[in-house]
């Protein structure tokens, strides 16, 4: 990869734009910086739930895909280069189906609560699912690897599988949404 930053502030931005990793400058709000910070947003959150303790298993899957993320980040923040194959997919699809076999079968529906790294990783996979709906939106403009929104899709349901785990880690169950329920 390029250089290192050695000065923090360049002022470079100063008037909206940016640099993409390929030199080209673009508005601060273009599809493409919206979606690679949505992506940095996203791992942000997972250094949060990092940072909760949690089974060995969920710590090291989480922490993969924090490297994940950084590949795909890289990928958005350089047009035309593709660095997210399907082996990042397969990865997710083979951990999320170890992590749901030991799950019981959803019935109901359930809330986005229960403890701290549980809540944090429910609020990981709404701004996954946001990431994905902005590289979706980035692909009509501009073709991306199809593996980056596989890659965000599968990782949503990863998200959820996770949480479902840290809701027994914590609680020993998950909060499950009750109908017509009123606050009082």
């Amino acid at each position: 990869m390029g250089h290192r930053l050695s000065k923090i502030y360049t002022r470079t931005g100063d008037k909206g734009d940016t640099g993409l990793g390929d030199g080209s400058r673009v508005a601060k709000d273009s599809l493409r910086v919206e979606t690679y910070g949505t992506t940095d947003e996203l791992n942000s959150i997972i250094g949060m739930i990092l940072a909760y303790p949690l089974p060995d298993e969920i710590k090291t899957c989480l922490d993969g895909v924090q490297h994940d993320l950084f590949d795909l980040g890289s990928e958005l923040c350089v047009p035309s280069y593709s660095k997210i194959d399907i082996e990042y997919v397969t990865r997710l699809e083979e951990t999320l189906d170890d992590l749901n076999a030991e799950l019981p079968m959803l019935k109901e529906f359930i809330l986005p609560a229960g403890g701290h790294a549980t809540s944090a990783c429910h609020l990981a996979r709404t701004v996954c699912r946001r990431a994905e709906r902005r590289a979706v939106s980035l692909n009509r403009e501009e073709a991306l690897s199809p593996h980056v929104i596989s890659y965000l899709n599968r990782l949503s349901d990863l998200l959820f599988v996770i949480a479902r785990v840290l809701a027994r880690h914590e609680n020993g169950s998950e909060v499950l949404w009750q109908p017509g329920r009123h606050s009082e």
